[in-house]
């Protein structure tokens, strides 16, 4: 069986996934032991890990909840992960029922679980695709089938970004992604960080997963968000961005930073 170029055969099971490592740490079960192995790994070597993920899935949440909130009705998801509910389009339509999302994952199973996910919630797409090439992305007719580039979008890249190694030219990938979208859309961004701990140890155990992880520091991750402006309060550790409530333990330590940017013009 082949499904957007890839056969079942070819979903490789044998390496962790980050998408995978991420469910598995906070609960789900769509995750292998590979996958478990790391995230026990991971949480070894930063113990905030379960904390920090935590605290970035509130980040997108309220994210969705200001760009939806701002009138933005279109949202490309790109490295969506796995499902954990509530997802971004049930968190879309509790502020606005109309919204339209493309979900993005360069993961089979993902994509598959996804599939499914969605199958009764329209106008909806799911697309088996890579943000190293984000043209692809913009062209894809599942994409465009849901998404009109003529009208403001809210770009999801959370938690992705890191997985771009430097010689993937990941400043020139969210400039492609950038420049597709019109003026009144919106970036939200978050991407970890070795600024608040040493987390080389961490950073180490997805040298045998299928993505490296690339920690940065702030100023690097405040240029992704190059022709845009950043939304009060700037760019942020995940649980300060305009927190609902009191933010989790251990908080200055979480290594992810988050931010929101409109793009004006």
């Amino acid at each position: 069986m082949k499904q957007d170029g890839f056969r079942a055969e070819e979903i490789d099971t044998s390496r962790p996934h980050p998408a995978r490592i991420y469910d598995y740490l906070l609960g789900g079960k769509d995750n292998y032991e590979v996958d478990q192995q790391a995230g026990d790994e991971l949480a070894a070597a930063a113990p905030e890990a379960r904390i920090g993920l935590r605290a970035n899935r509130a980040f997108l949440q309220r994210a969705v909840h200001h760009v939806v909130g701002s009138g933005v009705r279109q949202i490309l998801d790109i490295g969506t992960g796995l499902p954990t509910s509530p997802n971004v389009h049930e968190t879309a339509e509790a502020v606005a029922p109309d919204v339209r999302i493309a979900y993005v994952d360069n993961d089979p199973i993902v994509n598959a679980h996804a599939r499914a996910m969605v199958s009764r919630s329209a106008p909806t797409s799911v697309v088996l695709a890579d943000l190293r090439d984000p043209q692809a992305i913009v062209n894809h007719p599942d994409v465009r089938r849901v998404i009109d580039f003529d009208e403001p979008v809210a770009l999801l890249l959370v938690a992705v970004v890191h997985f771009l190694t430097n010689a993937d030219n990941p400043q020139q990938v969210v400039a492609a992604l950038r420049d597709a979208l019109p003026a009144g859309s919106f970036l939200v961004l978050s991407h970890a960080t070795g600024d608040f701990a040493d987390r080389r140890d961490a950073q180490a155990v997805y040298n045998k997963a299928s993505a490296t992880l690339n920690l940065r520091g702030r100023a690097e991750v405040e240029r992704f968000f190059d022709g845009f402006e950043l939304v009060e309060p700037g760019l942020a550790q995940v649980p300060f961005w305009r927190p609902d409530g009191p933010p989790p333990a251990r908080s200055r330590e979480i290594g992810f930073y988050g931010g929101v940017g409109r793009k004006n013009g």
